[in-house]
């Protein structure tokens, strides 16, 4: 640390990032991705919303129970019940003094008159009630004032100074509906340490959404302003557009220290580590030009680029590649390359599996080897990432042929291993694809999941590119993404297809799931 303010990382991959359409995860993903949280160093991990479903609350229970830095938090509305869930979920935290409740409730006009259907009087005494009550279960209470942006100041500062008042250690100022822009969402912080009289006991948090593509430029306005802890998640995912990502806030504060004079705890060497271990627990490939994290971001195509890189690599590159965790190999990967070799090279890439699924990923990698000339590290990538999204699924791909043309029919003939017994098929469709998405119907039915979306590209370049690909499919309003990858495309779709409907089975086992629309 150079002596610079110091500024809170708090995550909410897990509870806001979650909500974002088809990116739900099971317990167990859920832990690795908490682990992954706890050793990147964020200060803070937002678990989840504990009185949605019982999956919920075990899942913030249990990652409570087993993160060894971090504080756990849990999100409540600001209901009795809600609060005392939250208070449950988080005790074994509590306990080492790193529980956190997250209570919340809507200030802006709009949101009062036709969400909560409470005038203004009755949310300041529920404000007043729910922080409370919180405070007596946990030492570590935040408030968020939902739809803050769009909130009158006036009654702003009076529901800030009545949560501080009743003893919310942690303001936050959200832009839930992406709404603001830099100039405007720093003078509504500014504004509150000018006003509130009490301001001085929280800590003021930014907790900014992306619909305008300004979350991270606000999040740094706010804390400019006087803000110290920023809400973000992970490739910044999250409801809508997502939120503002953390890899991006982290190191915009690591690159620019001349306009920024903060310090965090990232250690941003694995930042590249767990954006791709999110992406492919999640099924949400990162964008080739995304900052930090994308494909493409320490790219250069141009001629002129590329020769100032190679006299001097600060003409075009305003951070190293290493700063973020991606490091130049010196191992080449070919069909003759042996396990110890295989798992040097994957530690290399950020991934550490465990001797079952290496075993996996290794068999996989001969085969691949035996196809194509040239293994890239996208391609080991896709593969280790297509066996991490496979574990302790249902369904399980075992085999495919397909017969394809213009003179027809499509056939798919599709092995699977259903809870341990294996179940082969052989169905007509109107192309290939078809007929391998009917045939996995046809051996476990699931007819009212409805296919939306069905997206392949290739892993790298060269007619023998692994193929990615990505399918979403959504049950009764609940929508999920699968991916698959392999050599043969018809195979990654199968493997992709098999991963959605995986992924809709996990959400049929959870018990009485609600729907809060939860978006502070």
């Amino acid at each position: 640390m150079s002596g610079n303010e110091r500024i809170i990382i708090f995550d909410t991959t897990l509870r806001d990032g979650e909500q974002s359409p088809g990116c739900s995860m099971n317990l167990e993903e859920k832990l690795r991705m908490a682990h992954l949280l706890d050793e990147l160093g964020v200060d803070v991990i937002e678990a989840g919303f504990p009185v949605a479903s019982p999956g919920d609350f075990e899942a913030v229970n249990q990652i409570a129970k087993t993160v060894k830095s971090a504080s756990v938090c849990g999100l409540s509305r600001a209901i009795k019940g809600d609060i005392q869930a939250a208070g449950d979920a988080i005790k074994p935290a509590t306990k080492e003094g790193r529980g956190r409740i997250h209570t919340f409730i809507s200030t802006s006009p709009l949101h009062m008159k036709y969400k909560l259907q409470m005038p203004p009087d009755e949310v300041l005494n529920a404000v007043s009630e729910s922080v409370t009550f919180a405070r007596s279960l946990t030492d570590d209470v935040e408030w968020s004032a939902e739809d803050a942006s769009r909130t009158e100041d006036d009654f702003l500062c009076r529901a800030v100074e009545a949560a501080i008042k009743a003893g919310a250690t942690t303001i936050n100022i959200p832009d839930t509906v992406g709404y603001s822009v830099p100039e405007e969402y720093g003078a509504k912080i500014a504004m509150l340490f000018a006003r509130v009289p009490n301001i001085d006991k929280a800590v003021i948090s930014t907790h900014c959404h992306n619909d305008l593509g300004l979350a991270v430029a606000n999040s740094l306005a706010g804390v400019a302003a006087g803000a110290r802890q920023i809400e973000c998640t992970i490739n910044g995912i999250g409801e809508r557009a997502g939120n503002a990502a953390l890899e991006e806030i982290v190191m915009a504060m690591r690159t620019r220290t001349d306009m920024l004079p903060y310090e965090n705890n990232i250690d941003t060497k694995r930042i590249t580590k767990t954006s791709r271990i999110l992406s492919a627990i999640t099924g949400f490939s990162v964008q080739p030009n995304k900052a930090i994290v994308g494909a493409n971001a320490f790219a250069h195509a141009s001629g002129i680029h590329q020769d100032g890189v190679l006299k001097n690599v600060q003409t075009y590159e305003i951070m190293t590649p290493e700063s973020v965790g991606l490091t130049e190999s010196k191992l080449v990967m070919a069909k003759h390359s042996g396990r110890h070799a295989f798992r040097k090279k994957l530690e290399e890439l950020g991934f550490d599996l465990g001797d079952n699924a290496l075993q996996e990923a290794f068999d996989r990698f001969k085969r691949l080897a035996d196809k194509k000339k040239e293994i890239y590290e996208d391609d080991l990538i896709a593969l280790v990432e297509d066996e991490v999204v496979r574990h302790n699924e249902t369904l399980r791909f075992i085999s495919l042929q397909v017969i394809a043309g213009t003179t027809g029919p499509q056939t798919a003939e599709l092995c699977l291993n259903v809870e341990g017994e294996e179940k082969c098929v052989k169905v007509e469709g109107k192309g290939p694809v078809d007929a391998i998405f009917k045939a996995v119907r046809a051996i476990y039915p699931h007819e009212e999941a409805h296919l939306k979306l069905y997206q392949v590209h290739a892993i790298t370049g060269g007619t023998d590119a692994q193929a990615e690909v990505t399918v979403r499919l959504e049950e009764n309003g609940k929508t999920v993404n699968g991916q698959g990858a392999d050599a043969d495309t018809l195979v990654a779709s199968a493997r992709a297809y098999v991963n959605a409907v995986n992924k809709l089975l996990l959400k049929r086992q959870q018990k009485n799931p609600q729907k809060m629309g939860v978006n502070p």
